[in-house]
């Protein structure tokens, strides 16, 4: 038998076939979180394993942020139905998370009122995201949600001297502690550079630029590519924190360095090209994951690392997966090198074979180290947003965000 050596060599990004699959996967999981996301009393559910809302009755501000973002990119592909569950969200931000007393978005909300009213920078930056989404999406609500998230973010978050954001207060606005973290700024440079998109308003791209410098290029360098999570007030490694285990675990967190590759990636195209750090910075982070994160004996990227790189929780979430995948196929496609491709099918592989459920929908959202699914810590199936970005990336260049992407009709599909 003759293999076809140019068929193999050929990306799958730029086969007919692969993209379709990815379309059908997206597919899939819009169908799986339009039957089990909404609560007739106005919040967001996550849905259980079978697709079915979890009970509880209480929603949070990154489920509510996120089914918006995600709905907004399904309105903008044309699918039917989005714009109702876009609309429904919409108005949980404006009517259920938002303080019209003291400002911001408080973290939760159940039938009686608040339940979790501190504002945390987190929360807010997928505010802005959602945000930014939706008025790519044309949505008439977007550009007041915009406007007022921004101020908030401007005023109360950010801080100038570090050029970063602040962590969280309480509801009228005290501080609540003197952490700083990186996951939180993160997502904001993920939101700015939408809102950028969105608006063309250069000082949101100047923010992330701000942020990415300090975090990446400063700490992350400093620290030999294992990108640090937490940080005292004045922006120094606090090696010793050990925080909430699923949003500040300690020791280091090796999804966030593949989730910082592609923002990296991403915002080096919309400068222009112009930070050399930039795509160095990418790759260096990409290889440093692989080589403390990946588990070659059974796949799938671990939890979290000690400081020497060492496992230390080696269960395997679902997100970080999702962040290699777009990690590299963002990196093969600015650099054209083969060690992306193979690893861009590497960590489909795995994420075809344990994380996707097959049986009732979604994703698993978490593996233990014999990488069979468990029932904590997360319950039912919690997120869209990364399993679907992982899905969508791929099928976009580099220059080019998710929703103004999809608004130009630059998603590639066959």
């Amino acid at each position: 038998m003759v293999l076809d050596r140019d068929l193999e060599a050929t990306p799958w990004t730029e086969r007919a076939a692969h993209r379709q699959w990815l379309l059908r996967e997206a597919d899939d999981l819009f169908r799986f979180f339009e039957a089990g996301s909404l609560d007739p009393d106005g919040g967001v559910r996550v849905p259980d394993t079978d697709g079915r809302p979890l009970p509880g009755g209480v929603t949070e501000l990154h489920t509510t942020t996120r089914l918006v973002h995600c709905f907004a990119l399904a309105s903008l592909q044309g699918r039917p139905g989005a714009r109702a569950l876009l609309d429904h969200g919409m108005r949980a931000l404006w009517e259920r998370h938002r303080d019209a007393e003291q400002g911001g978005y408080v973290w939760s909300f159940g039938p009686g009122g608040f339940v979790d009213d501190r504002k945390q920078a987190y929360g807010h930056a997928f505010v802005l995201l959602a945000a930014s989404s939706a008025l790519q999406a044309g949505h008439p609500d977007a550009a007041r949600l915009l406007a007022d998230v921004t101020d908030i973010l401007d005023r109360r978050f950010w801080e100038e001297a570090h050029g970063a954001s602040a962590e969280e207060f309480t509801r009228d606005w005290q501080p609540f502690d003197t952490y700083r973290g990186q996951n939180s700024n993160m997502h904001l440079t993920e939101a700015l550079m939408a809102a950028f998109e969105a608006t063309g308003e250069r000082a949101y791209l100047d923010k992330a630029g701000r942020i990415a410098d300090l975090v990446v290029n400063r700490h992350a360098r400093a620290q030999g590519w294992r990108l640090p999570e937490h940080f005292t007030e004045d922006w120094q490694v606090d090696r010793a924190y050990d925080g909430n285990p699923i949003f500040r675990p300690y020791g280091t967190t090796p999804g966030h360095w593949l989730e910082w590759a592609r923002l990296l990636v991403q915002l080096w195209e919309l400068e222009g090209r112009r930070s050399d750090w930039m795509p160095e910075a990418a790759r260096a982070l990409f290889t440093q994951s692989l080589a403390d994160g990946w588990d070659a004996a059974r796949g799938g990227f671990v939890y979290t690392l000690d400081w020497d790189g060492a496992p230390r929780i080696g269960d395997r979430y679902w997100w970080p997966a999702c962040e290699g995948i777009a990690a590299a196929a963002a990196l093969r496609a600015v650099t054209g090198e083969s060690l992306y491709e193979d690893w861009y099918r590497r960590i489909w592989d795995f994420a075809a074979l344990h994380l996707i459920d097959r049986r009732h929908g979604g994703w698993h959202p978490q593996l233990g180290p014999d990488n069979q699914p468990k029932p904590e810590p997360f319950a039912g199936k919690p997120d869209l947003y990364h399993a679907l970005q992982a899905c969508l990336i791929p099928l976009l260049p580099t220059d080019v965000g998710l929703a103004k992407g999809l608004r130009e009709g630059r998603l590639a599909t066959a």
